[in-house]
């Protein structure tokens, strides 16, 4: 019996087109051949594959045996235990419901990067330390095009601490980073580092799991962000300009604790209530099961009491490693997890929640076992 060699063809019926795709642009960056783009217009966010070479549905190079988007998607087929077998050597139990690791809490002590980063400043240290101390050669984050009024996201390669502290914050639309890798590799770099919500963290690990060459050679470290969804760039017309009154080009920052929260330059703060945004939500987020980014080295979030630290999970060797080093240096600070013990809790609500996304009719799914017939 010949052995199935799953393909763009399968990739498009059950991820692209069922719902489960989050929009990763894994199988765009891991595709040989030039015939995937993507479209981050119009609330779209999803791969495609070009006329030119067997229609949207199917691919001439993968009727030649080529299965390089397969291999690289972290929505196909058996996913989830695939991954954690590559990660952690054995599948999460039930109890981890927001994946393998320790929890703690982490702050930069340098407090020039907590002031200009999000909760506590860590994730911008760890990406200095990981660029100045030779672990990585690039990282792939997000950015904001031109001078950043339009508030519009883009995928931005970073190389130097001015990089890093220059993109920094967060965005609430959504970003495939992934598509910065071949500007990254055209710069020279072999060793890449990911910042990315669960959607994307586990794109490295698809790739590993499932050997995708070099593209899962380069991807070297994985920082997560914990995400319950992203918003549709509409947001700021529809919502916070219609209603609110606050333009995007005015806007300097904004988080989620609760509610929407936003700081224009004119000093000003609002809060918009979490239920006003949801006609927003991305669709590639509304199956989406990892509130935690539970395939990431380090996992990173801010939630909880303390808001000028940062909730981590360190899931593998290599994070305890950079964890560890970055203390001893006296770089970052940390306490237990236990310290902020609402933090805790609600890590564990909204990771479950997030569980709950994934369709009884994609299977194998998120913590059940496949479905067999015969």
């Amino acid at each position: 019996m010949a052995v199935e060699k799953p393909q763009w063809r399968e990739l498009f019926r059950e991820v692209v087109t069922s719902g489960l795709c989050t929009g990763c642009a894994a199988c765009v960056i891991a595709c040989p051949h030039p015939v995937l783009d993507y479209e981050a217009d119009q609330g779209i966010y999803k791969p495609f594959h070009l006329e030119l070479d067997g229609g949207p549905d199917d691919c001439t190079h993968g009727q030649k045996g080529c299965t390089m988007c397969t291999r690289a998607c972290p929505r196909f087929r058996n996913w989830e235990s695939e991954i954690d077998l590559q990660r952690f050597a054995r599948e999460r139990t039930d109890d981890e419901v927001w994946g393998v690791g320790d929890v703690l809490l982490a702050r930069a002590s340098d407090e020039s990067l907590v002031d200009n980063g999000q909760d506590g400043g860590f994730v911008s240290a760890l990406l200095i330390y990981a660029l100045e101390h030779d672990i990585i050669d690039a990282a792939l984050v997000s950015g904001l095009e031109g001078d950043g009024s339009t508030w519009r996201a883009t995928p931005v390669v970073v190389r130097t601490k001015e990089d890093i502290l220059a993109t920094a914050k967060s965005r609430y639309t959504y970003c495939a980073n992934l598509l910065a890798y071949n500007e990254a590799v055209e710069g020279g770099a072999e060793r890449i580092g990911l910042v990315g919500m669960g959607c994307m963290a586990s794109a490295p690990g698809a790739m590993q799991a499932r050997k995708a060459g070099k593209v899962a050679r380069r991807l070297s470290l994985t920082i997560g962000l914990l995400c319950s969804k992203t918003f549709d760039d509409s947001i700021f017309e529809e919502l916070f300009e219609a209603k609110y009154n606050i333009k995007r080009a005015d806007i300097t920052k904004m988080n989620i604790k609760g509610v929407f929260q936003l700081w224009t330059k004119d000093g000003g703060y609002y809060e918009v209530p979490l239920k006003e945004a949801h006609a927003y939500t991305r669709e590639g987020c509304t199956h989406c099961p990892d509130f935690a980014a539970e395939h990431a080295d380090l996992s990173t979030g801010g939630i909880g009491a303390f808001g000028d630290w940062t909730l981590v999970i360190v899931r593998t060797d290599l994070g305890r490693e950079l964890l560890s080093a970055m203390k001893s240096e006296g770089l970052i600070e940390t306490r237990p997890g236990d310290d902020d013990p609402g933090a805790v809790a609600l890590l564990h609500k909204l990771a479950r929640v997030s569980r709950k996304r994934w369709p009884e009719s994609a299977a194998p799914g998120p913590g059940r076992l496949p479905v067999t017939s015969g």
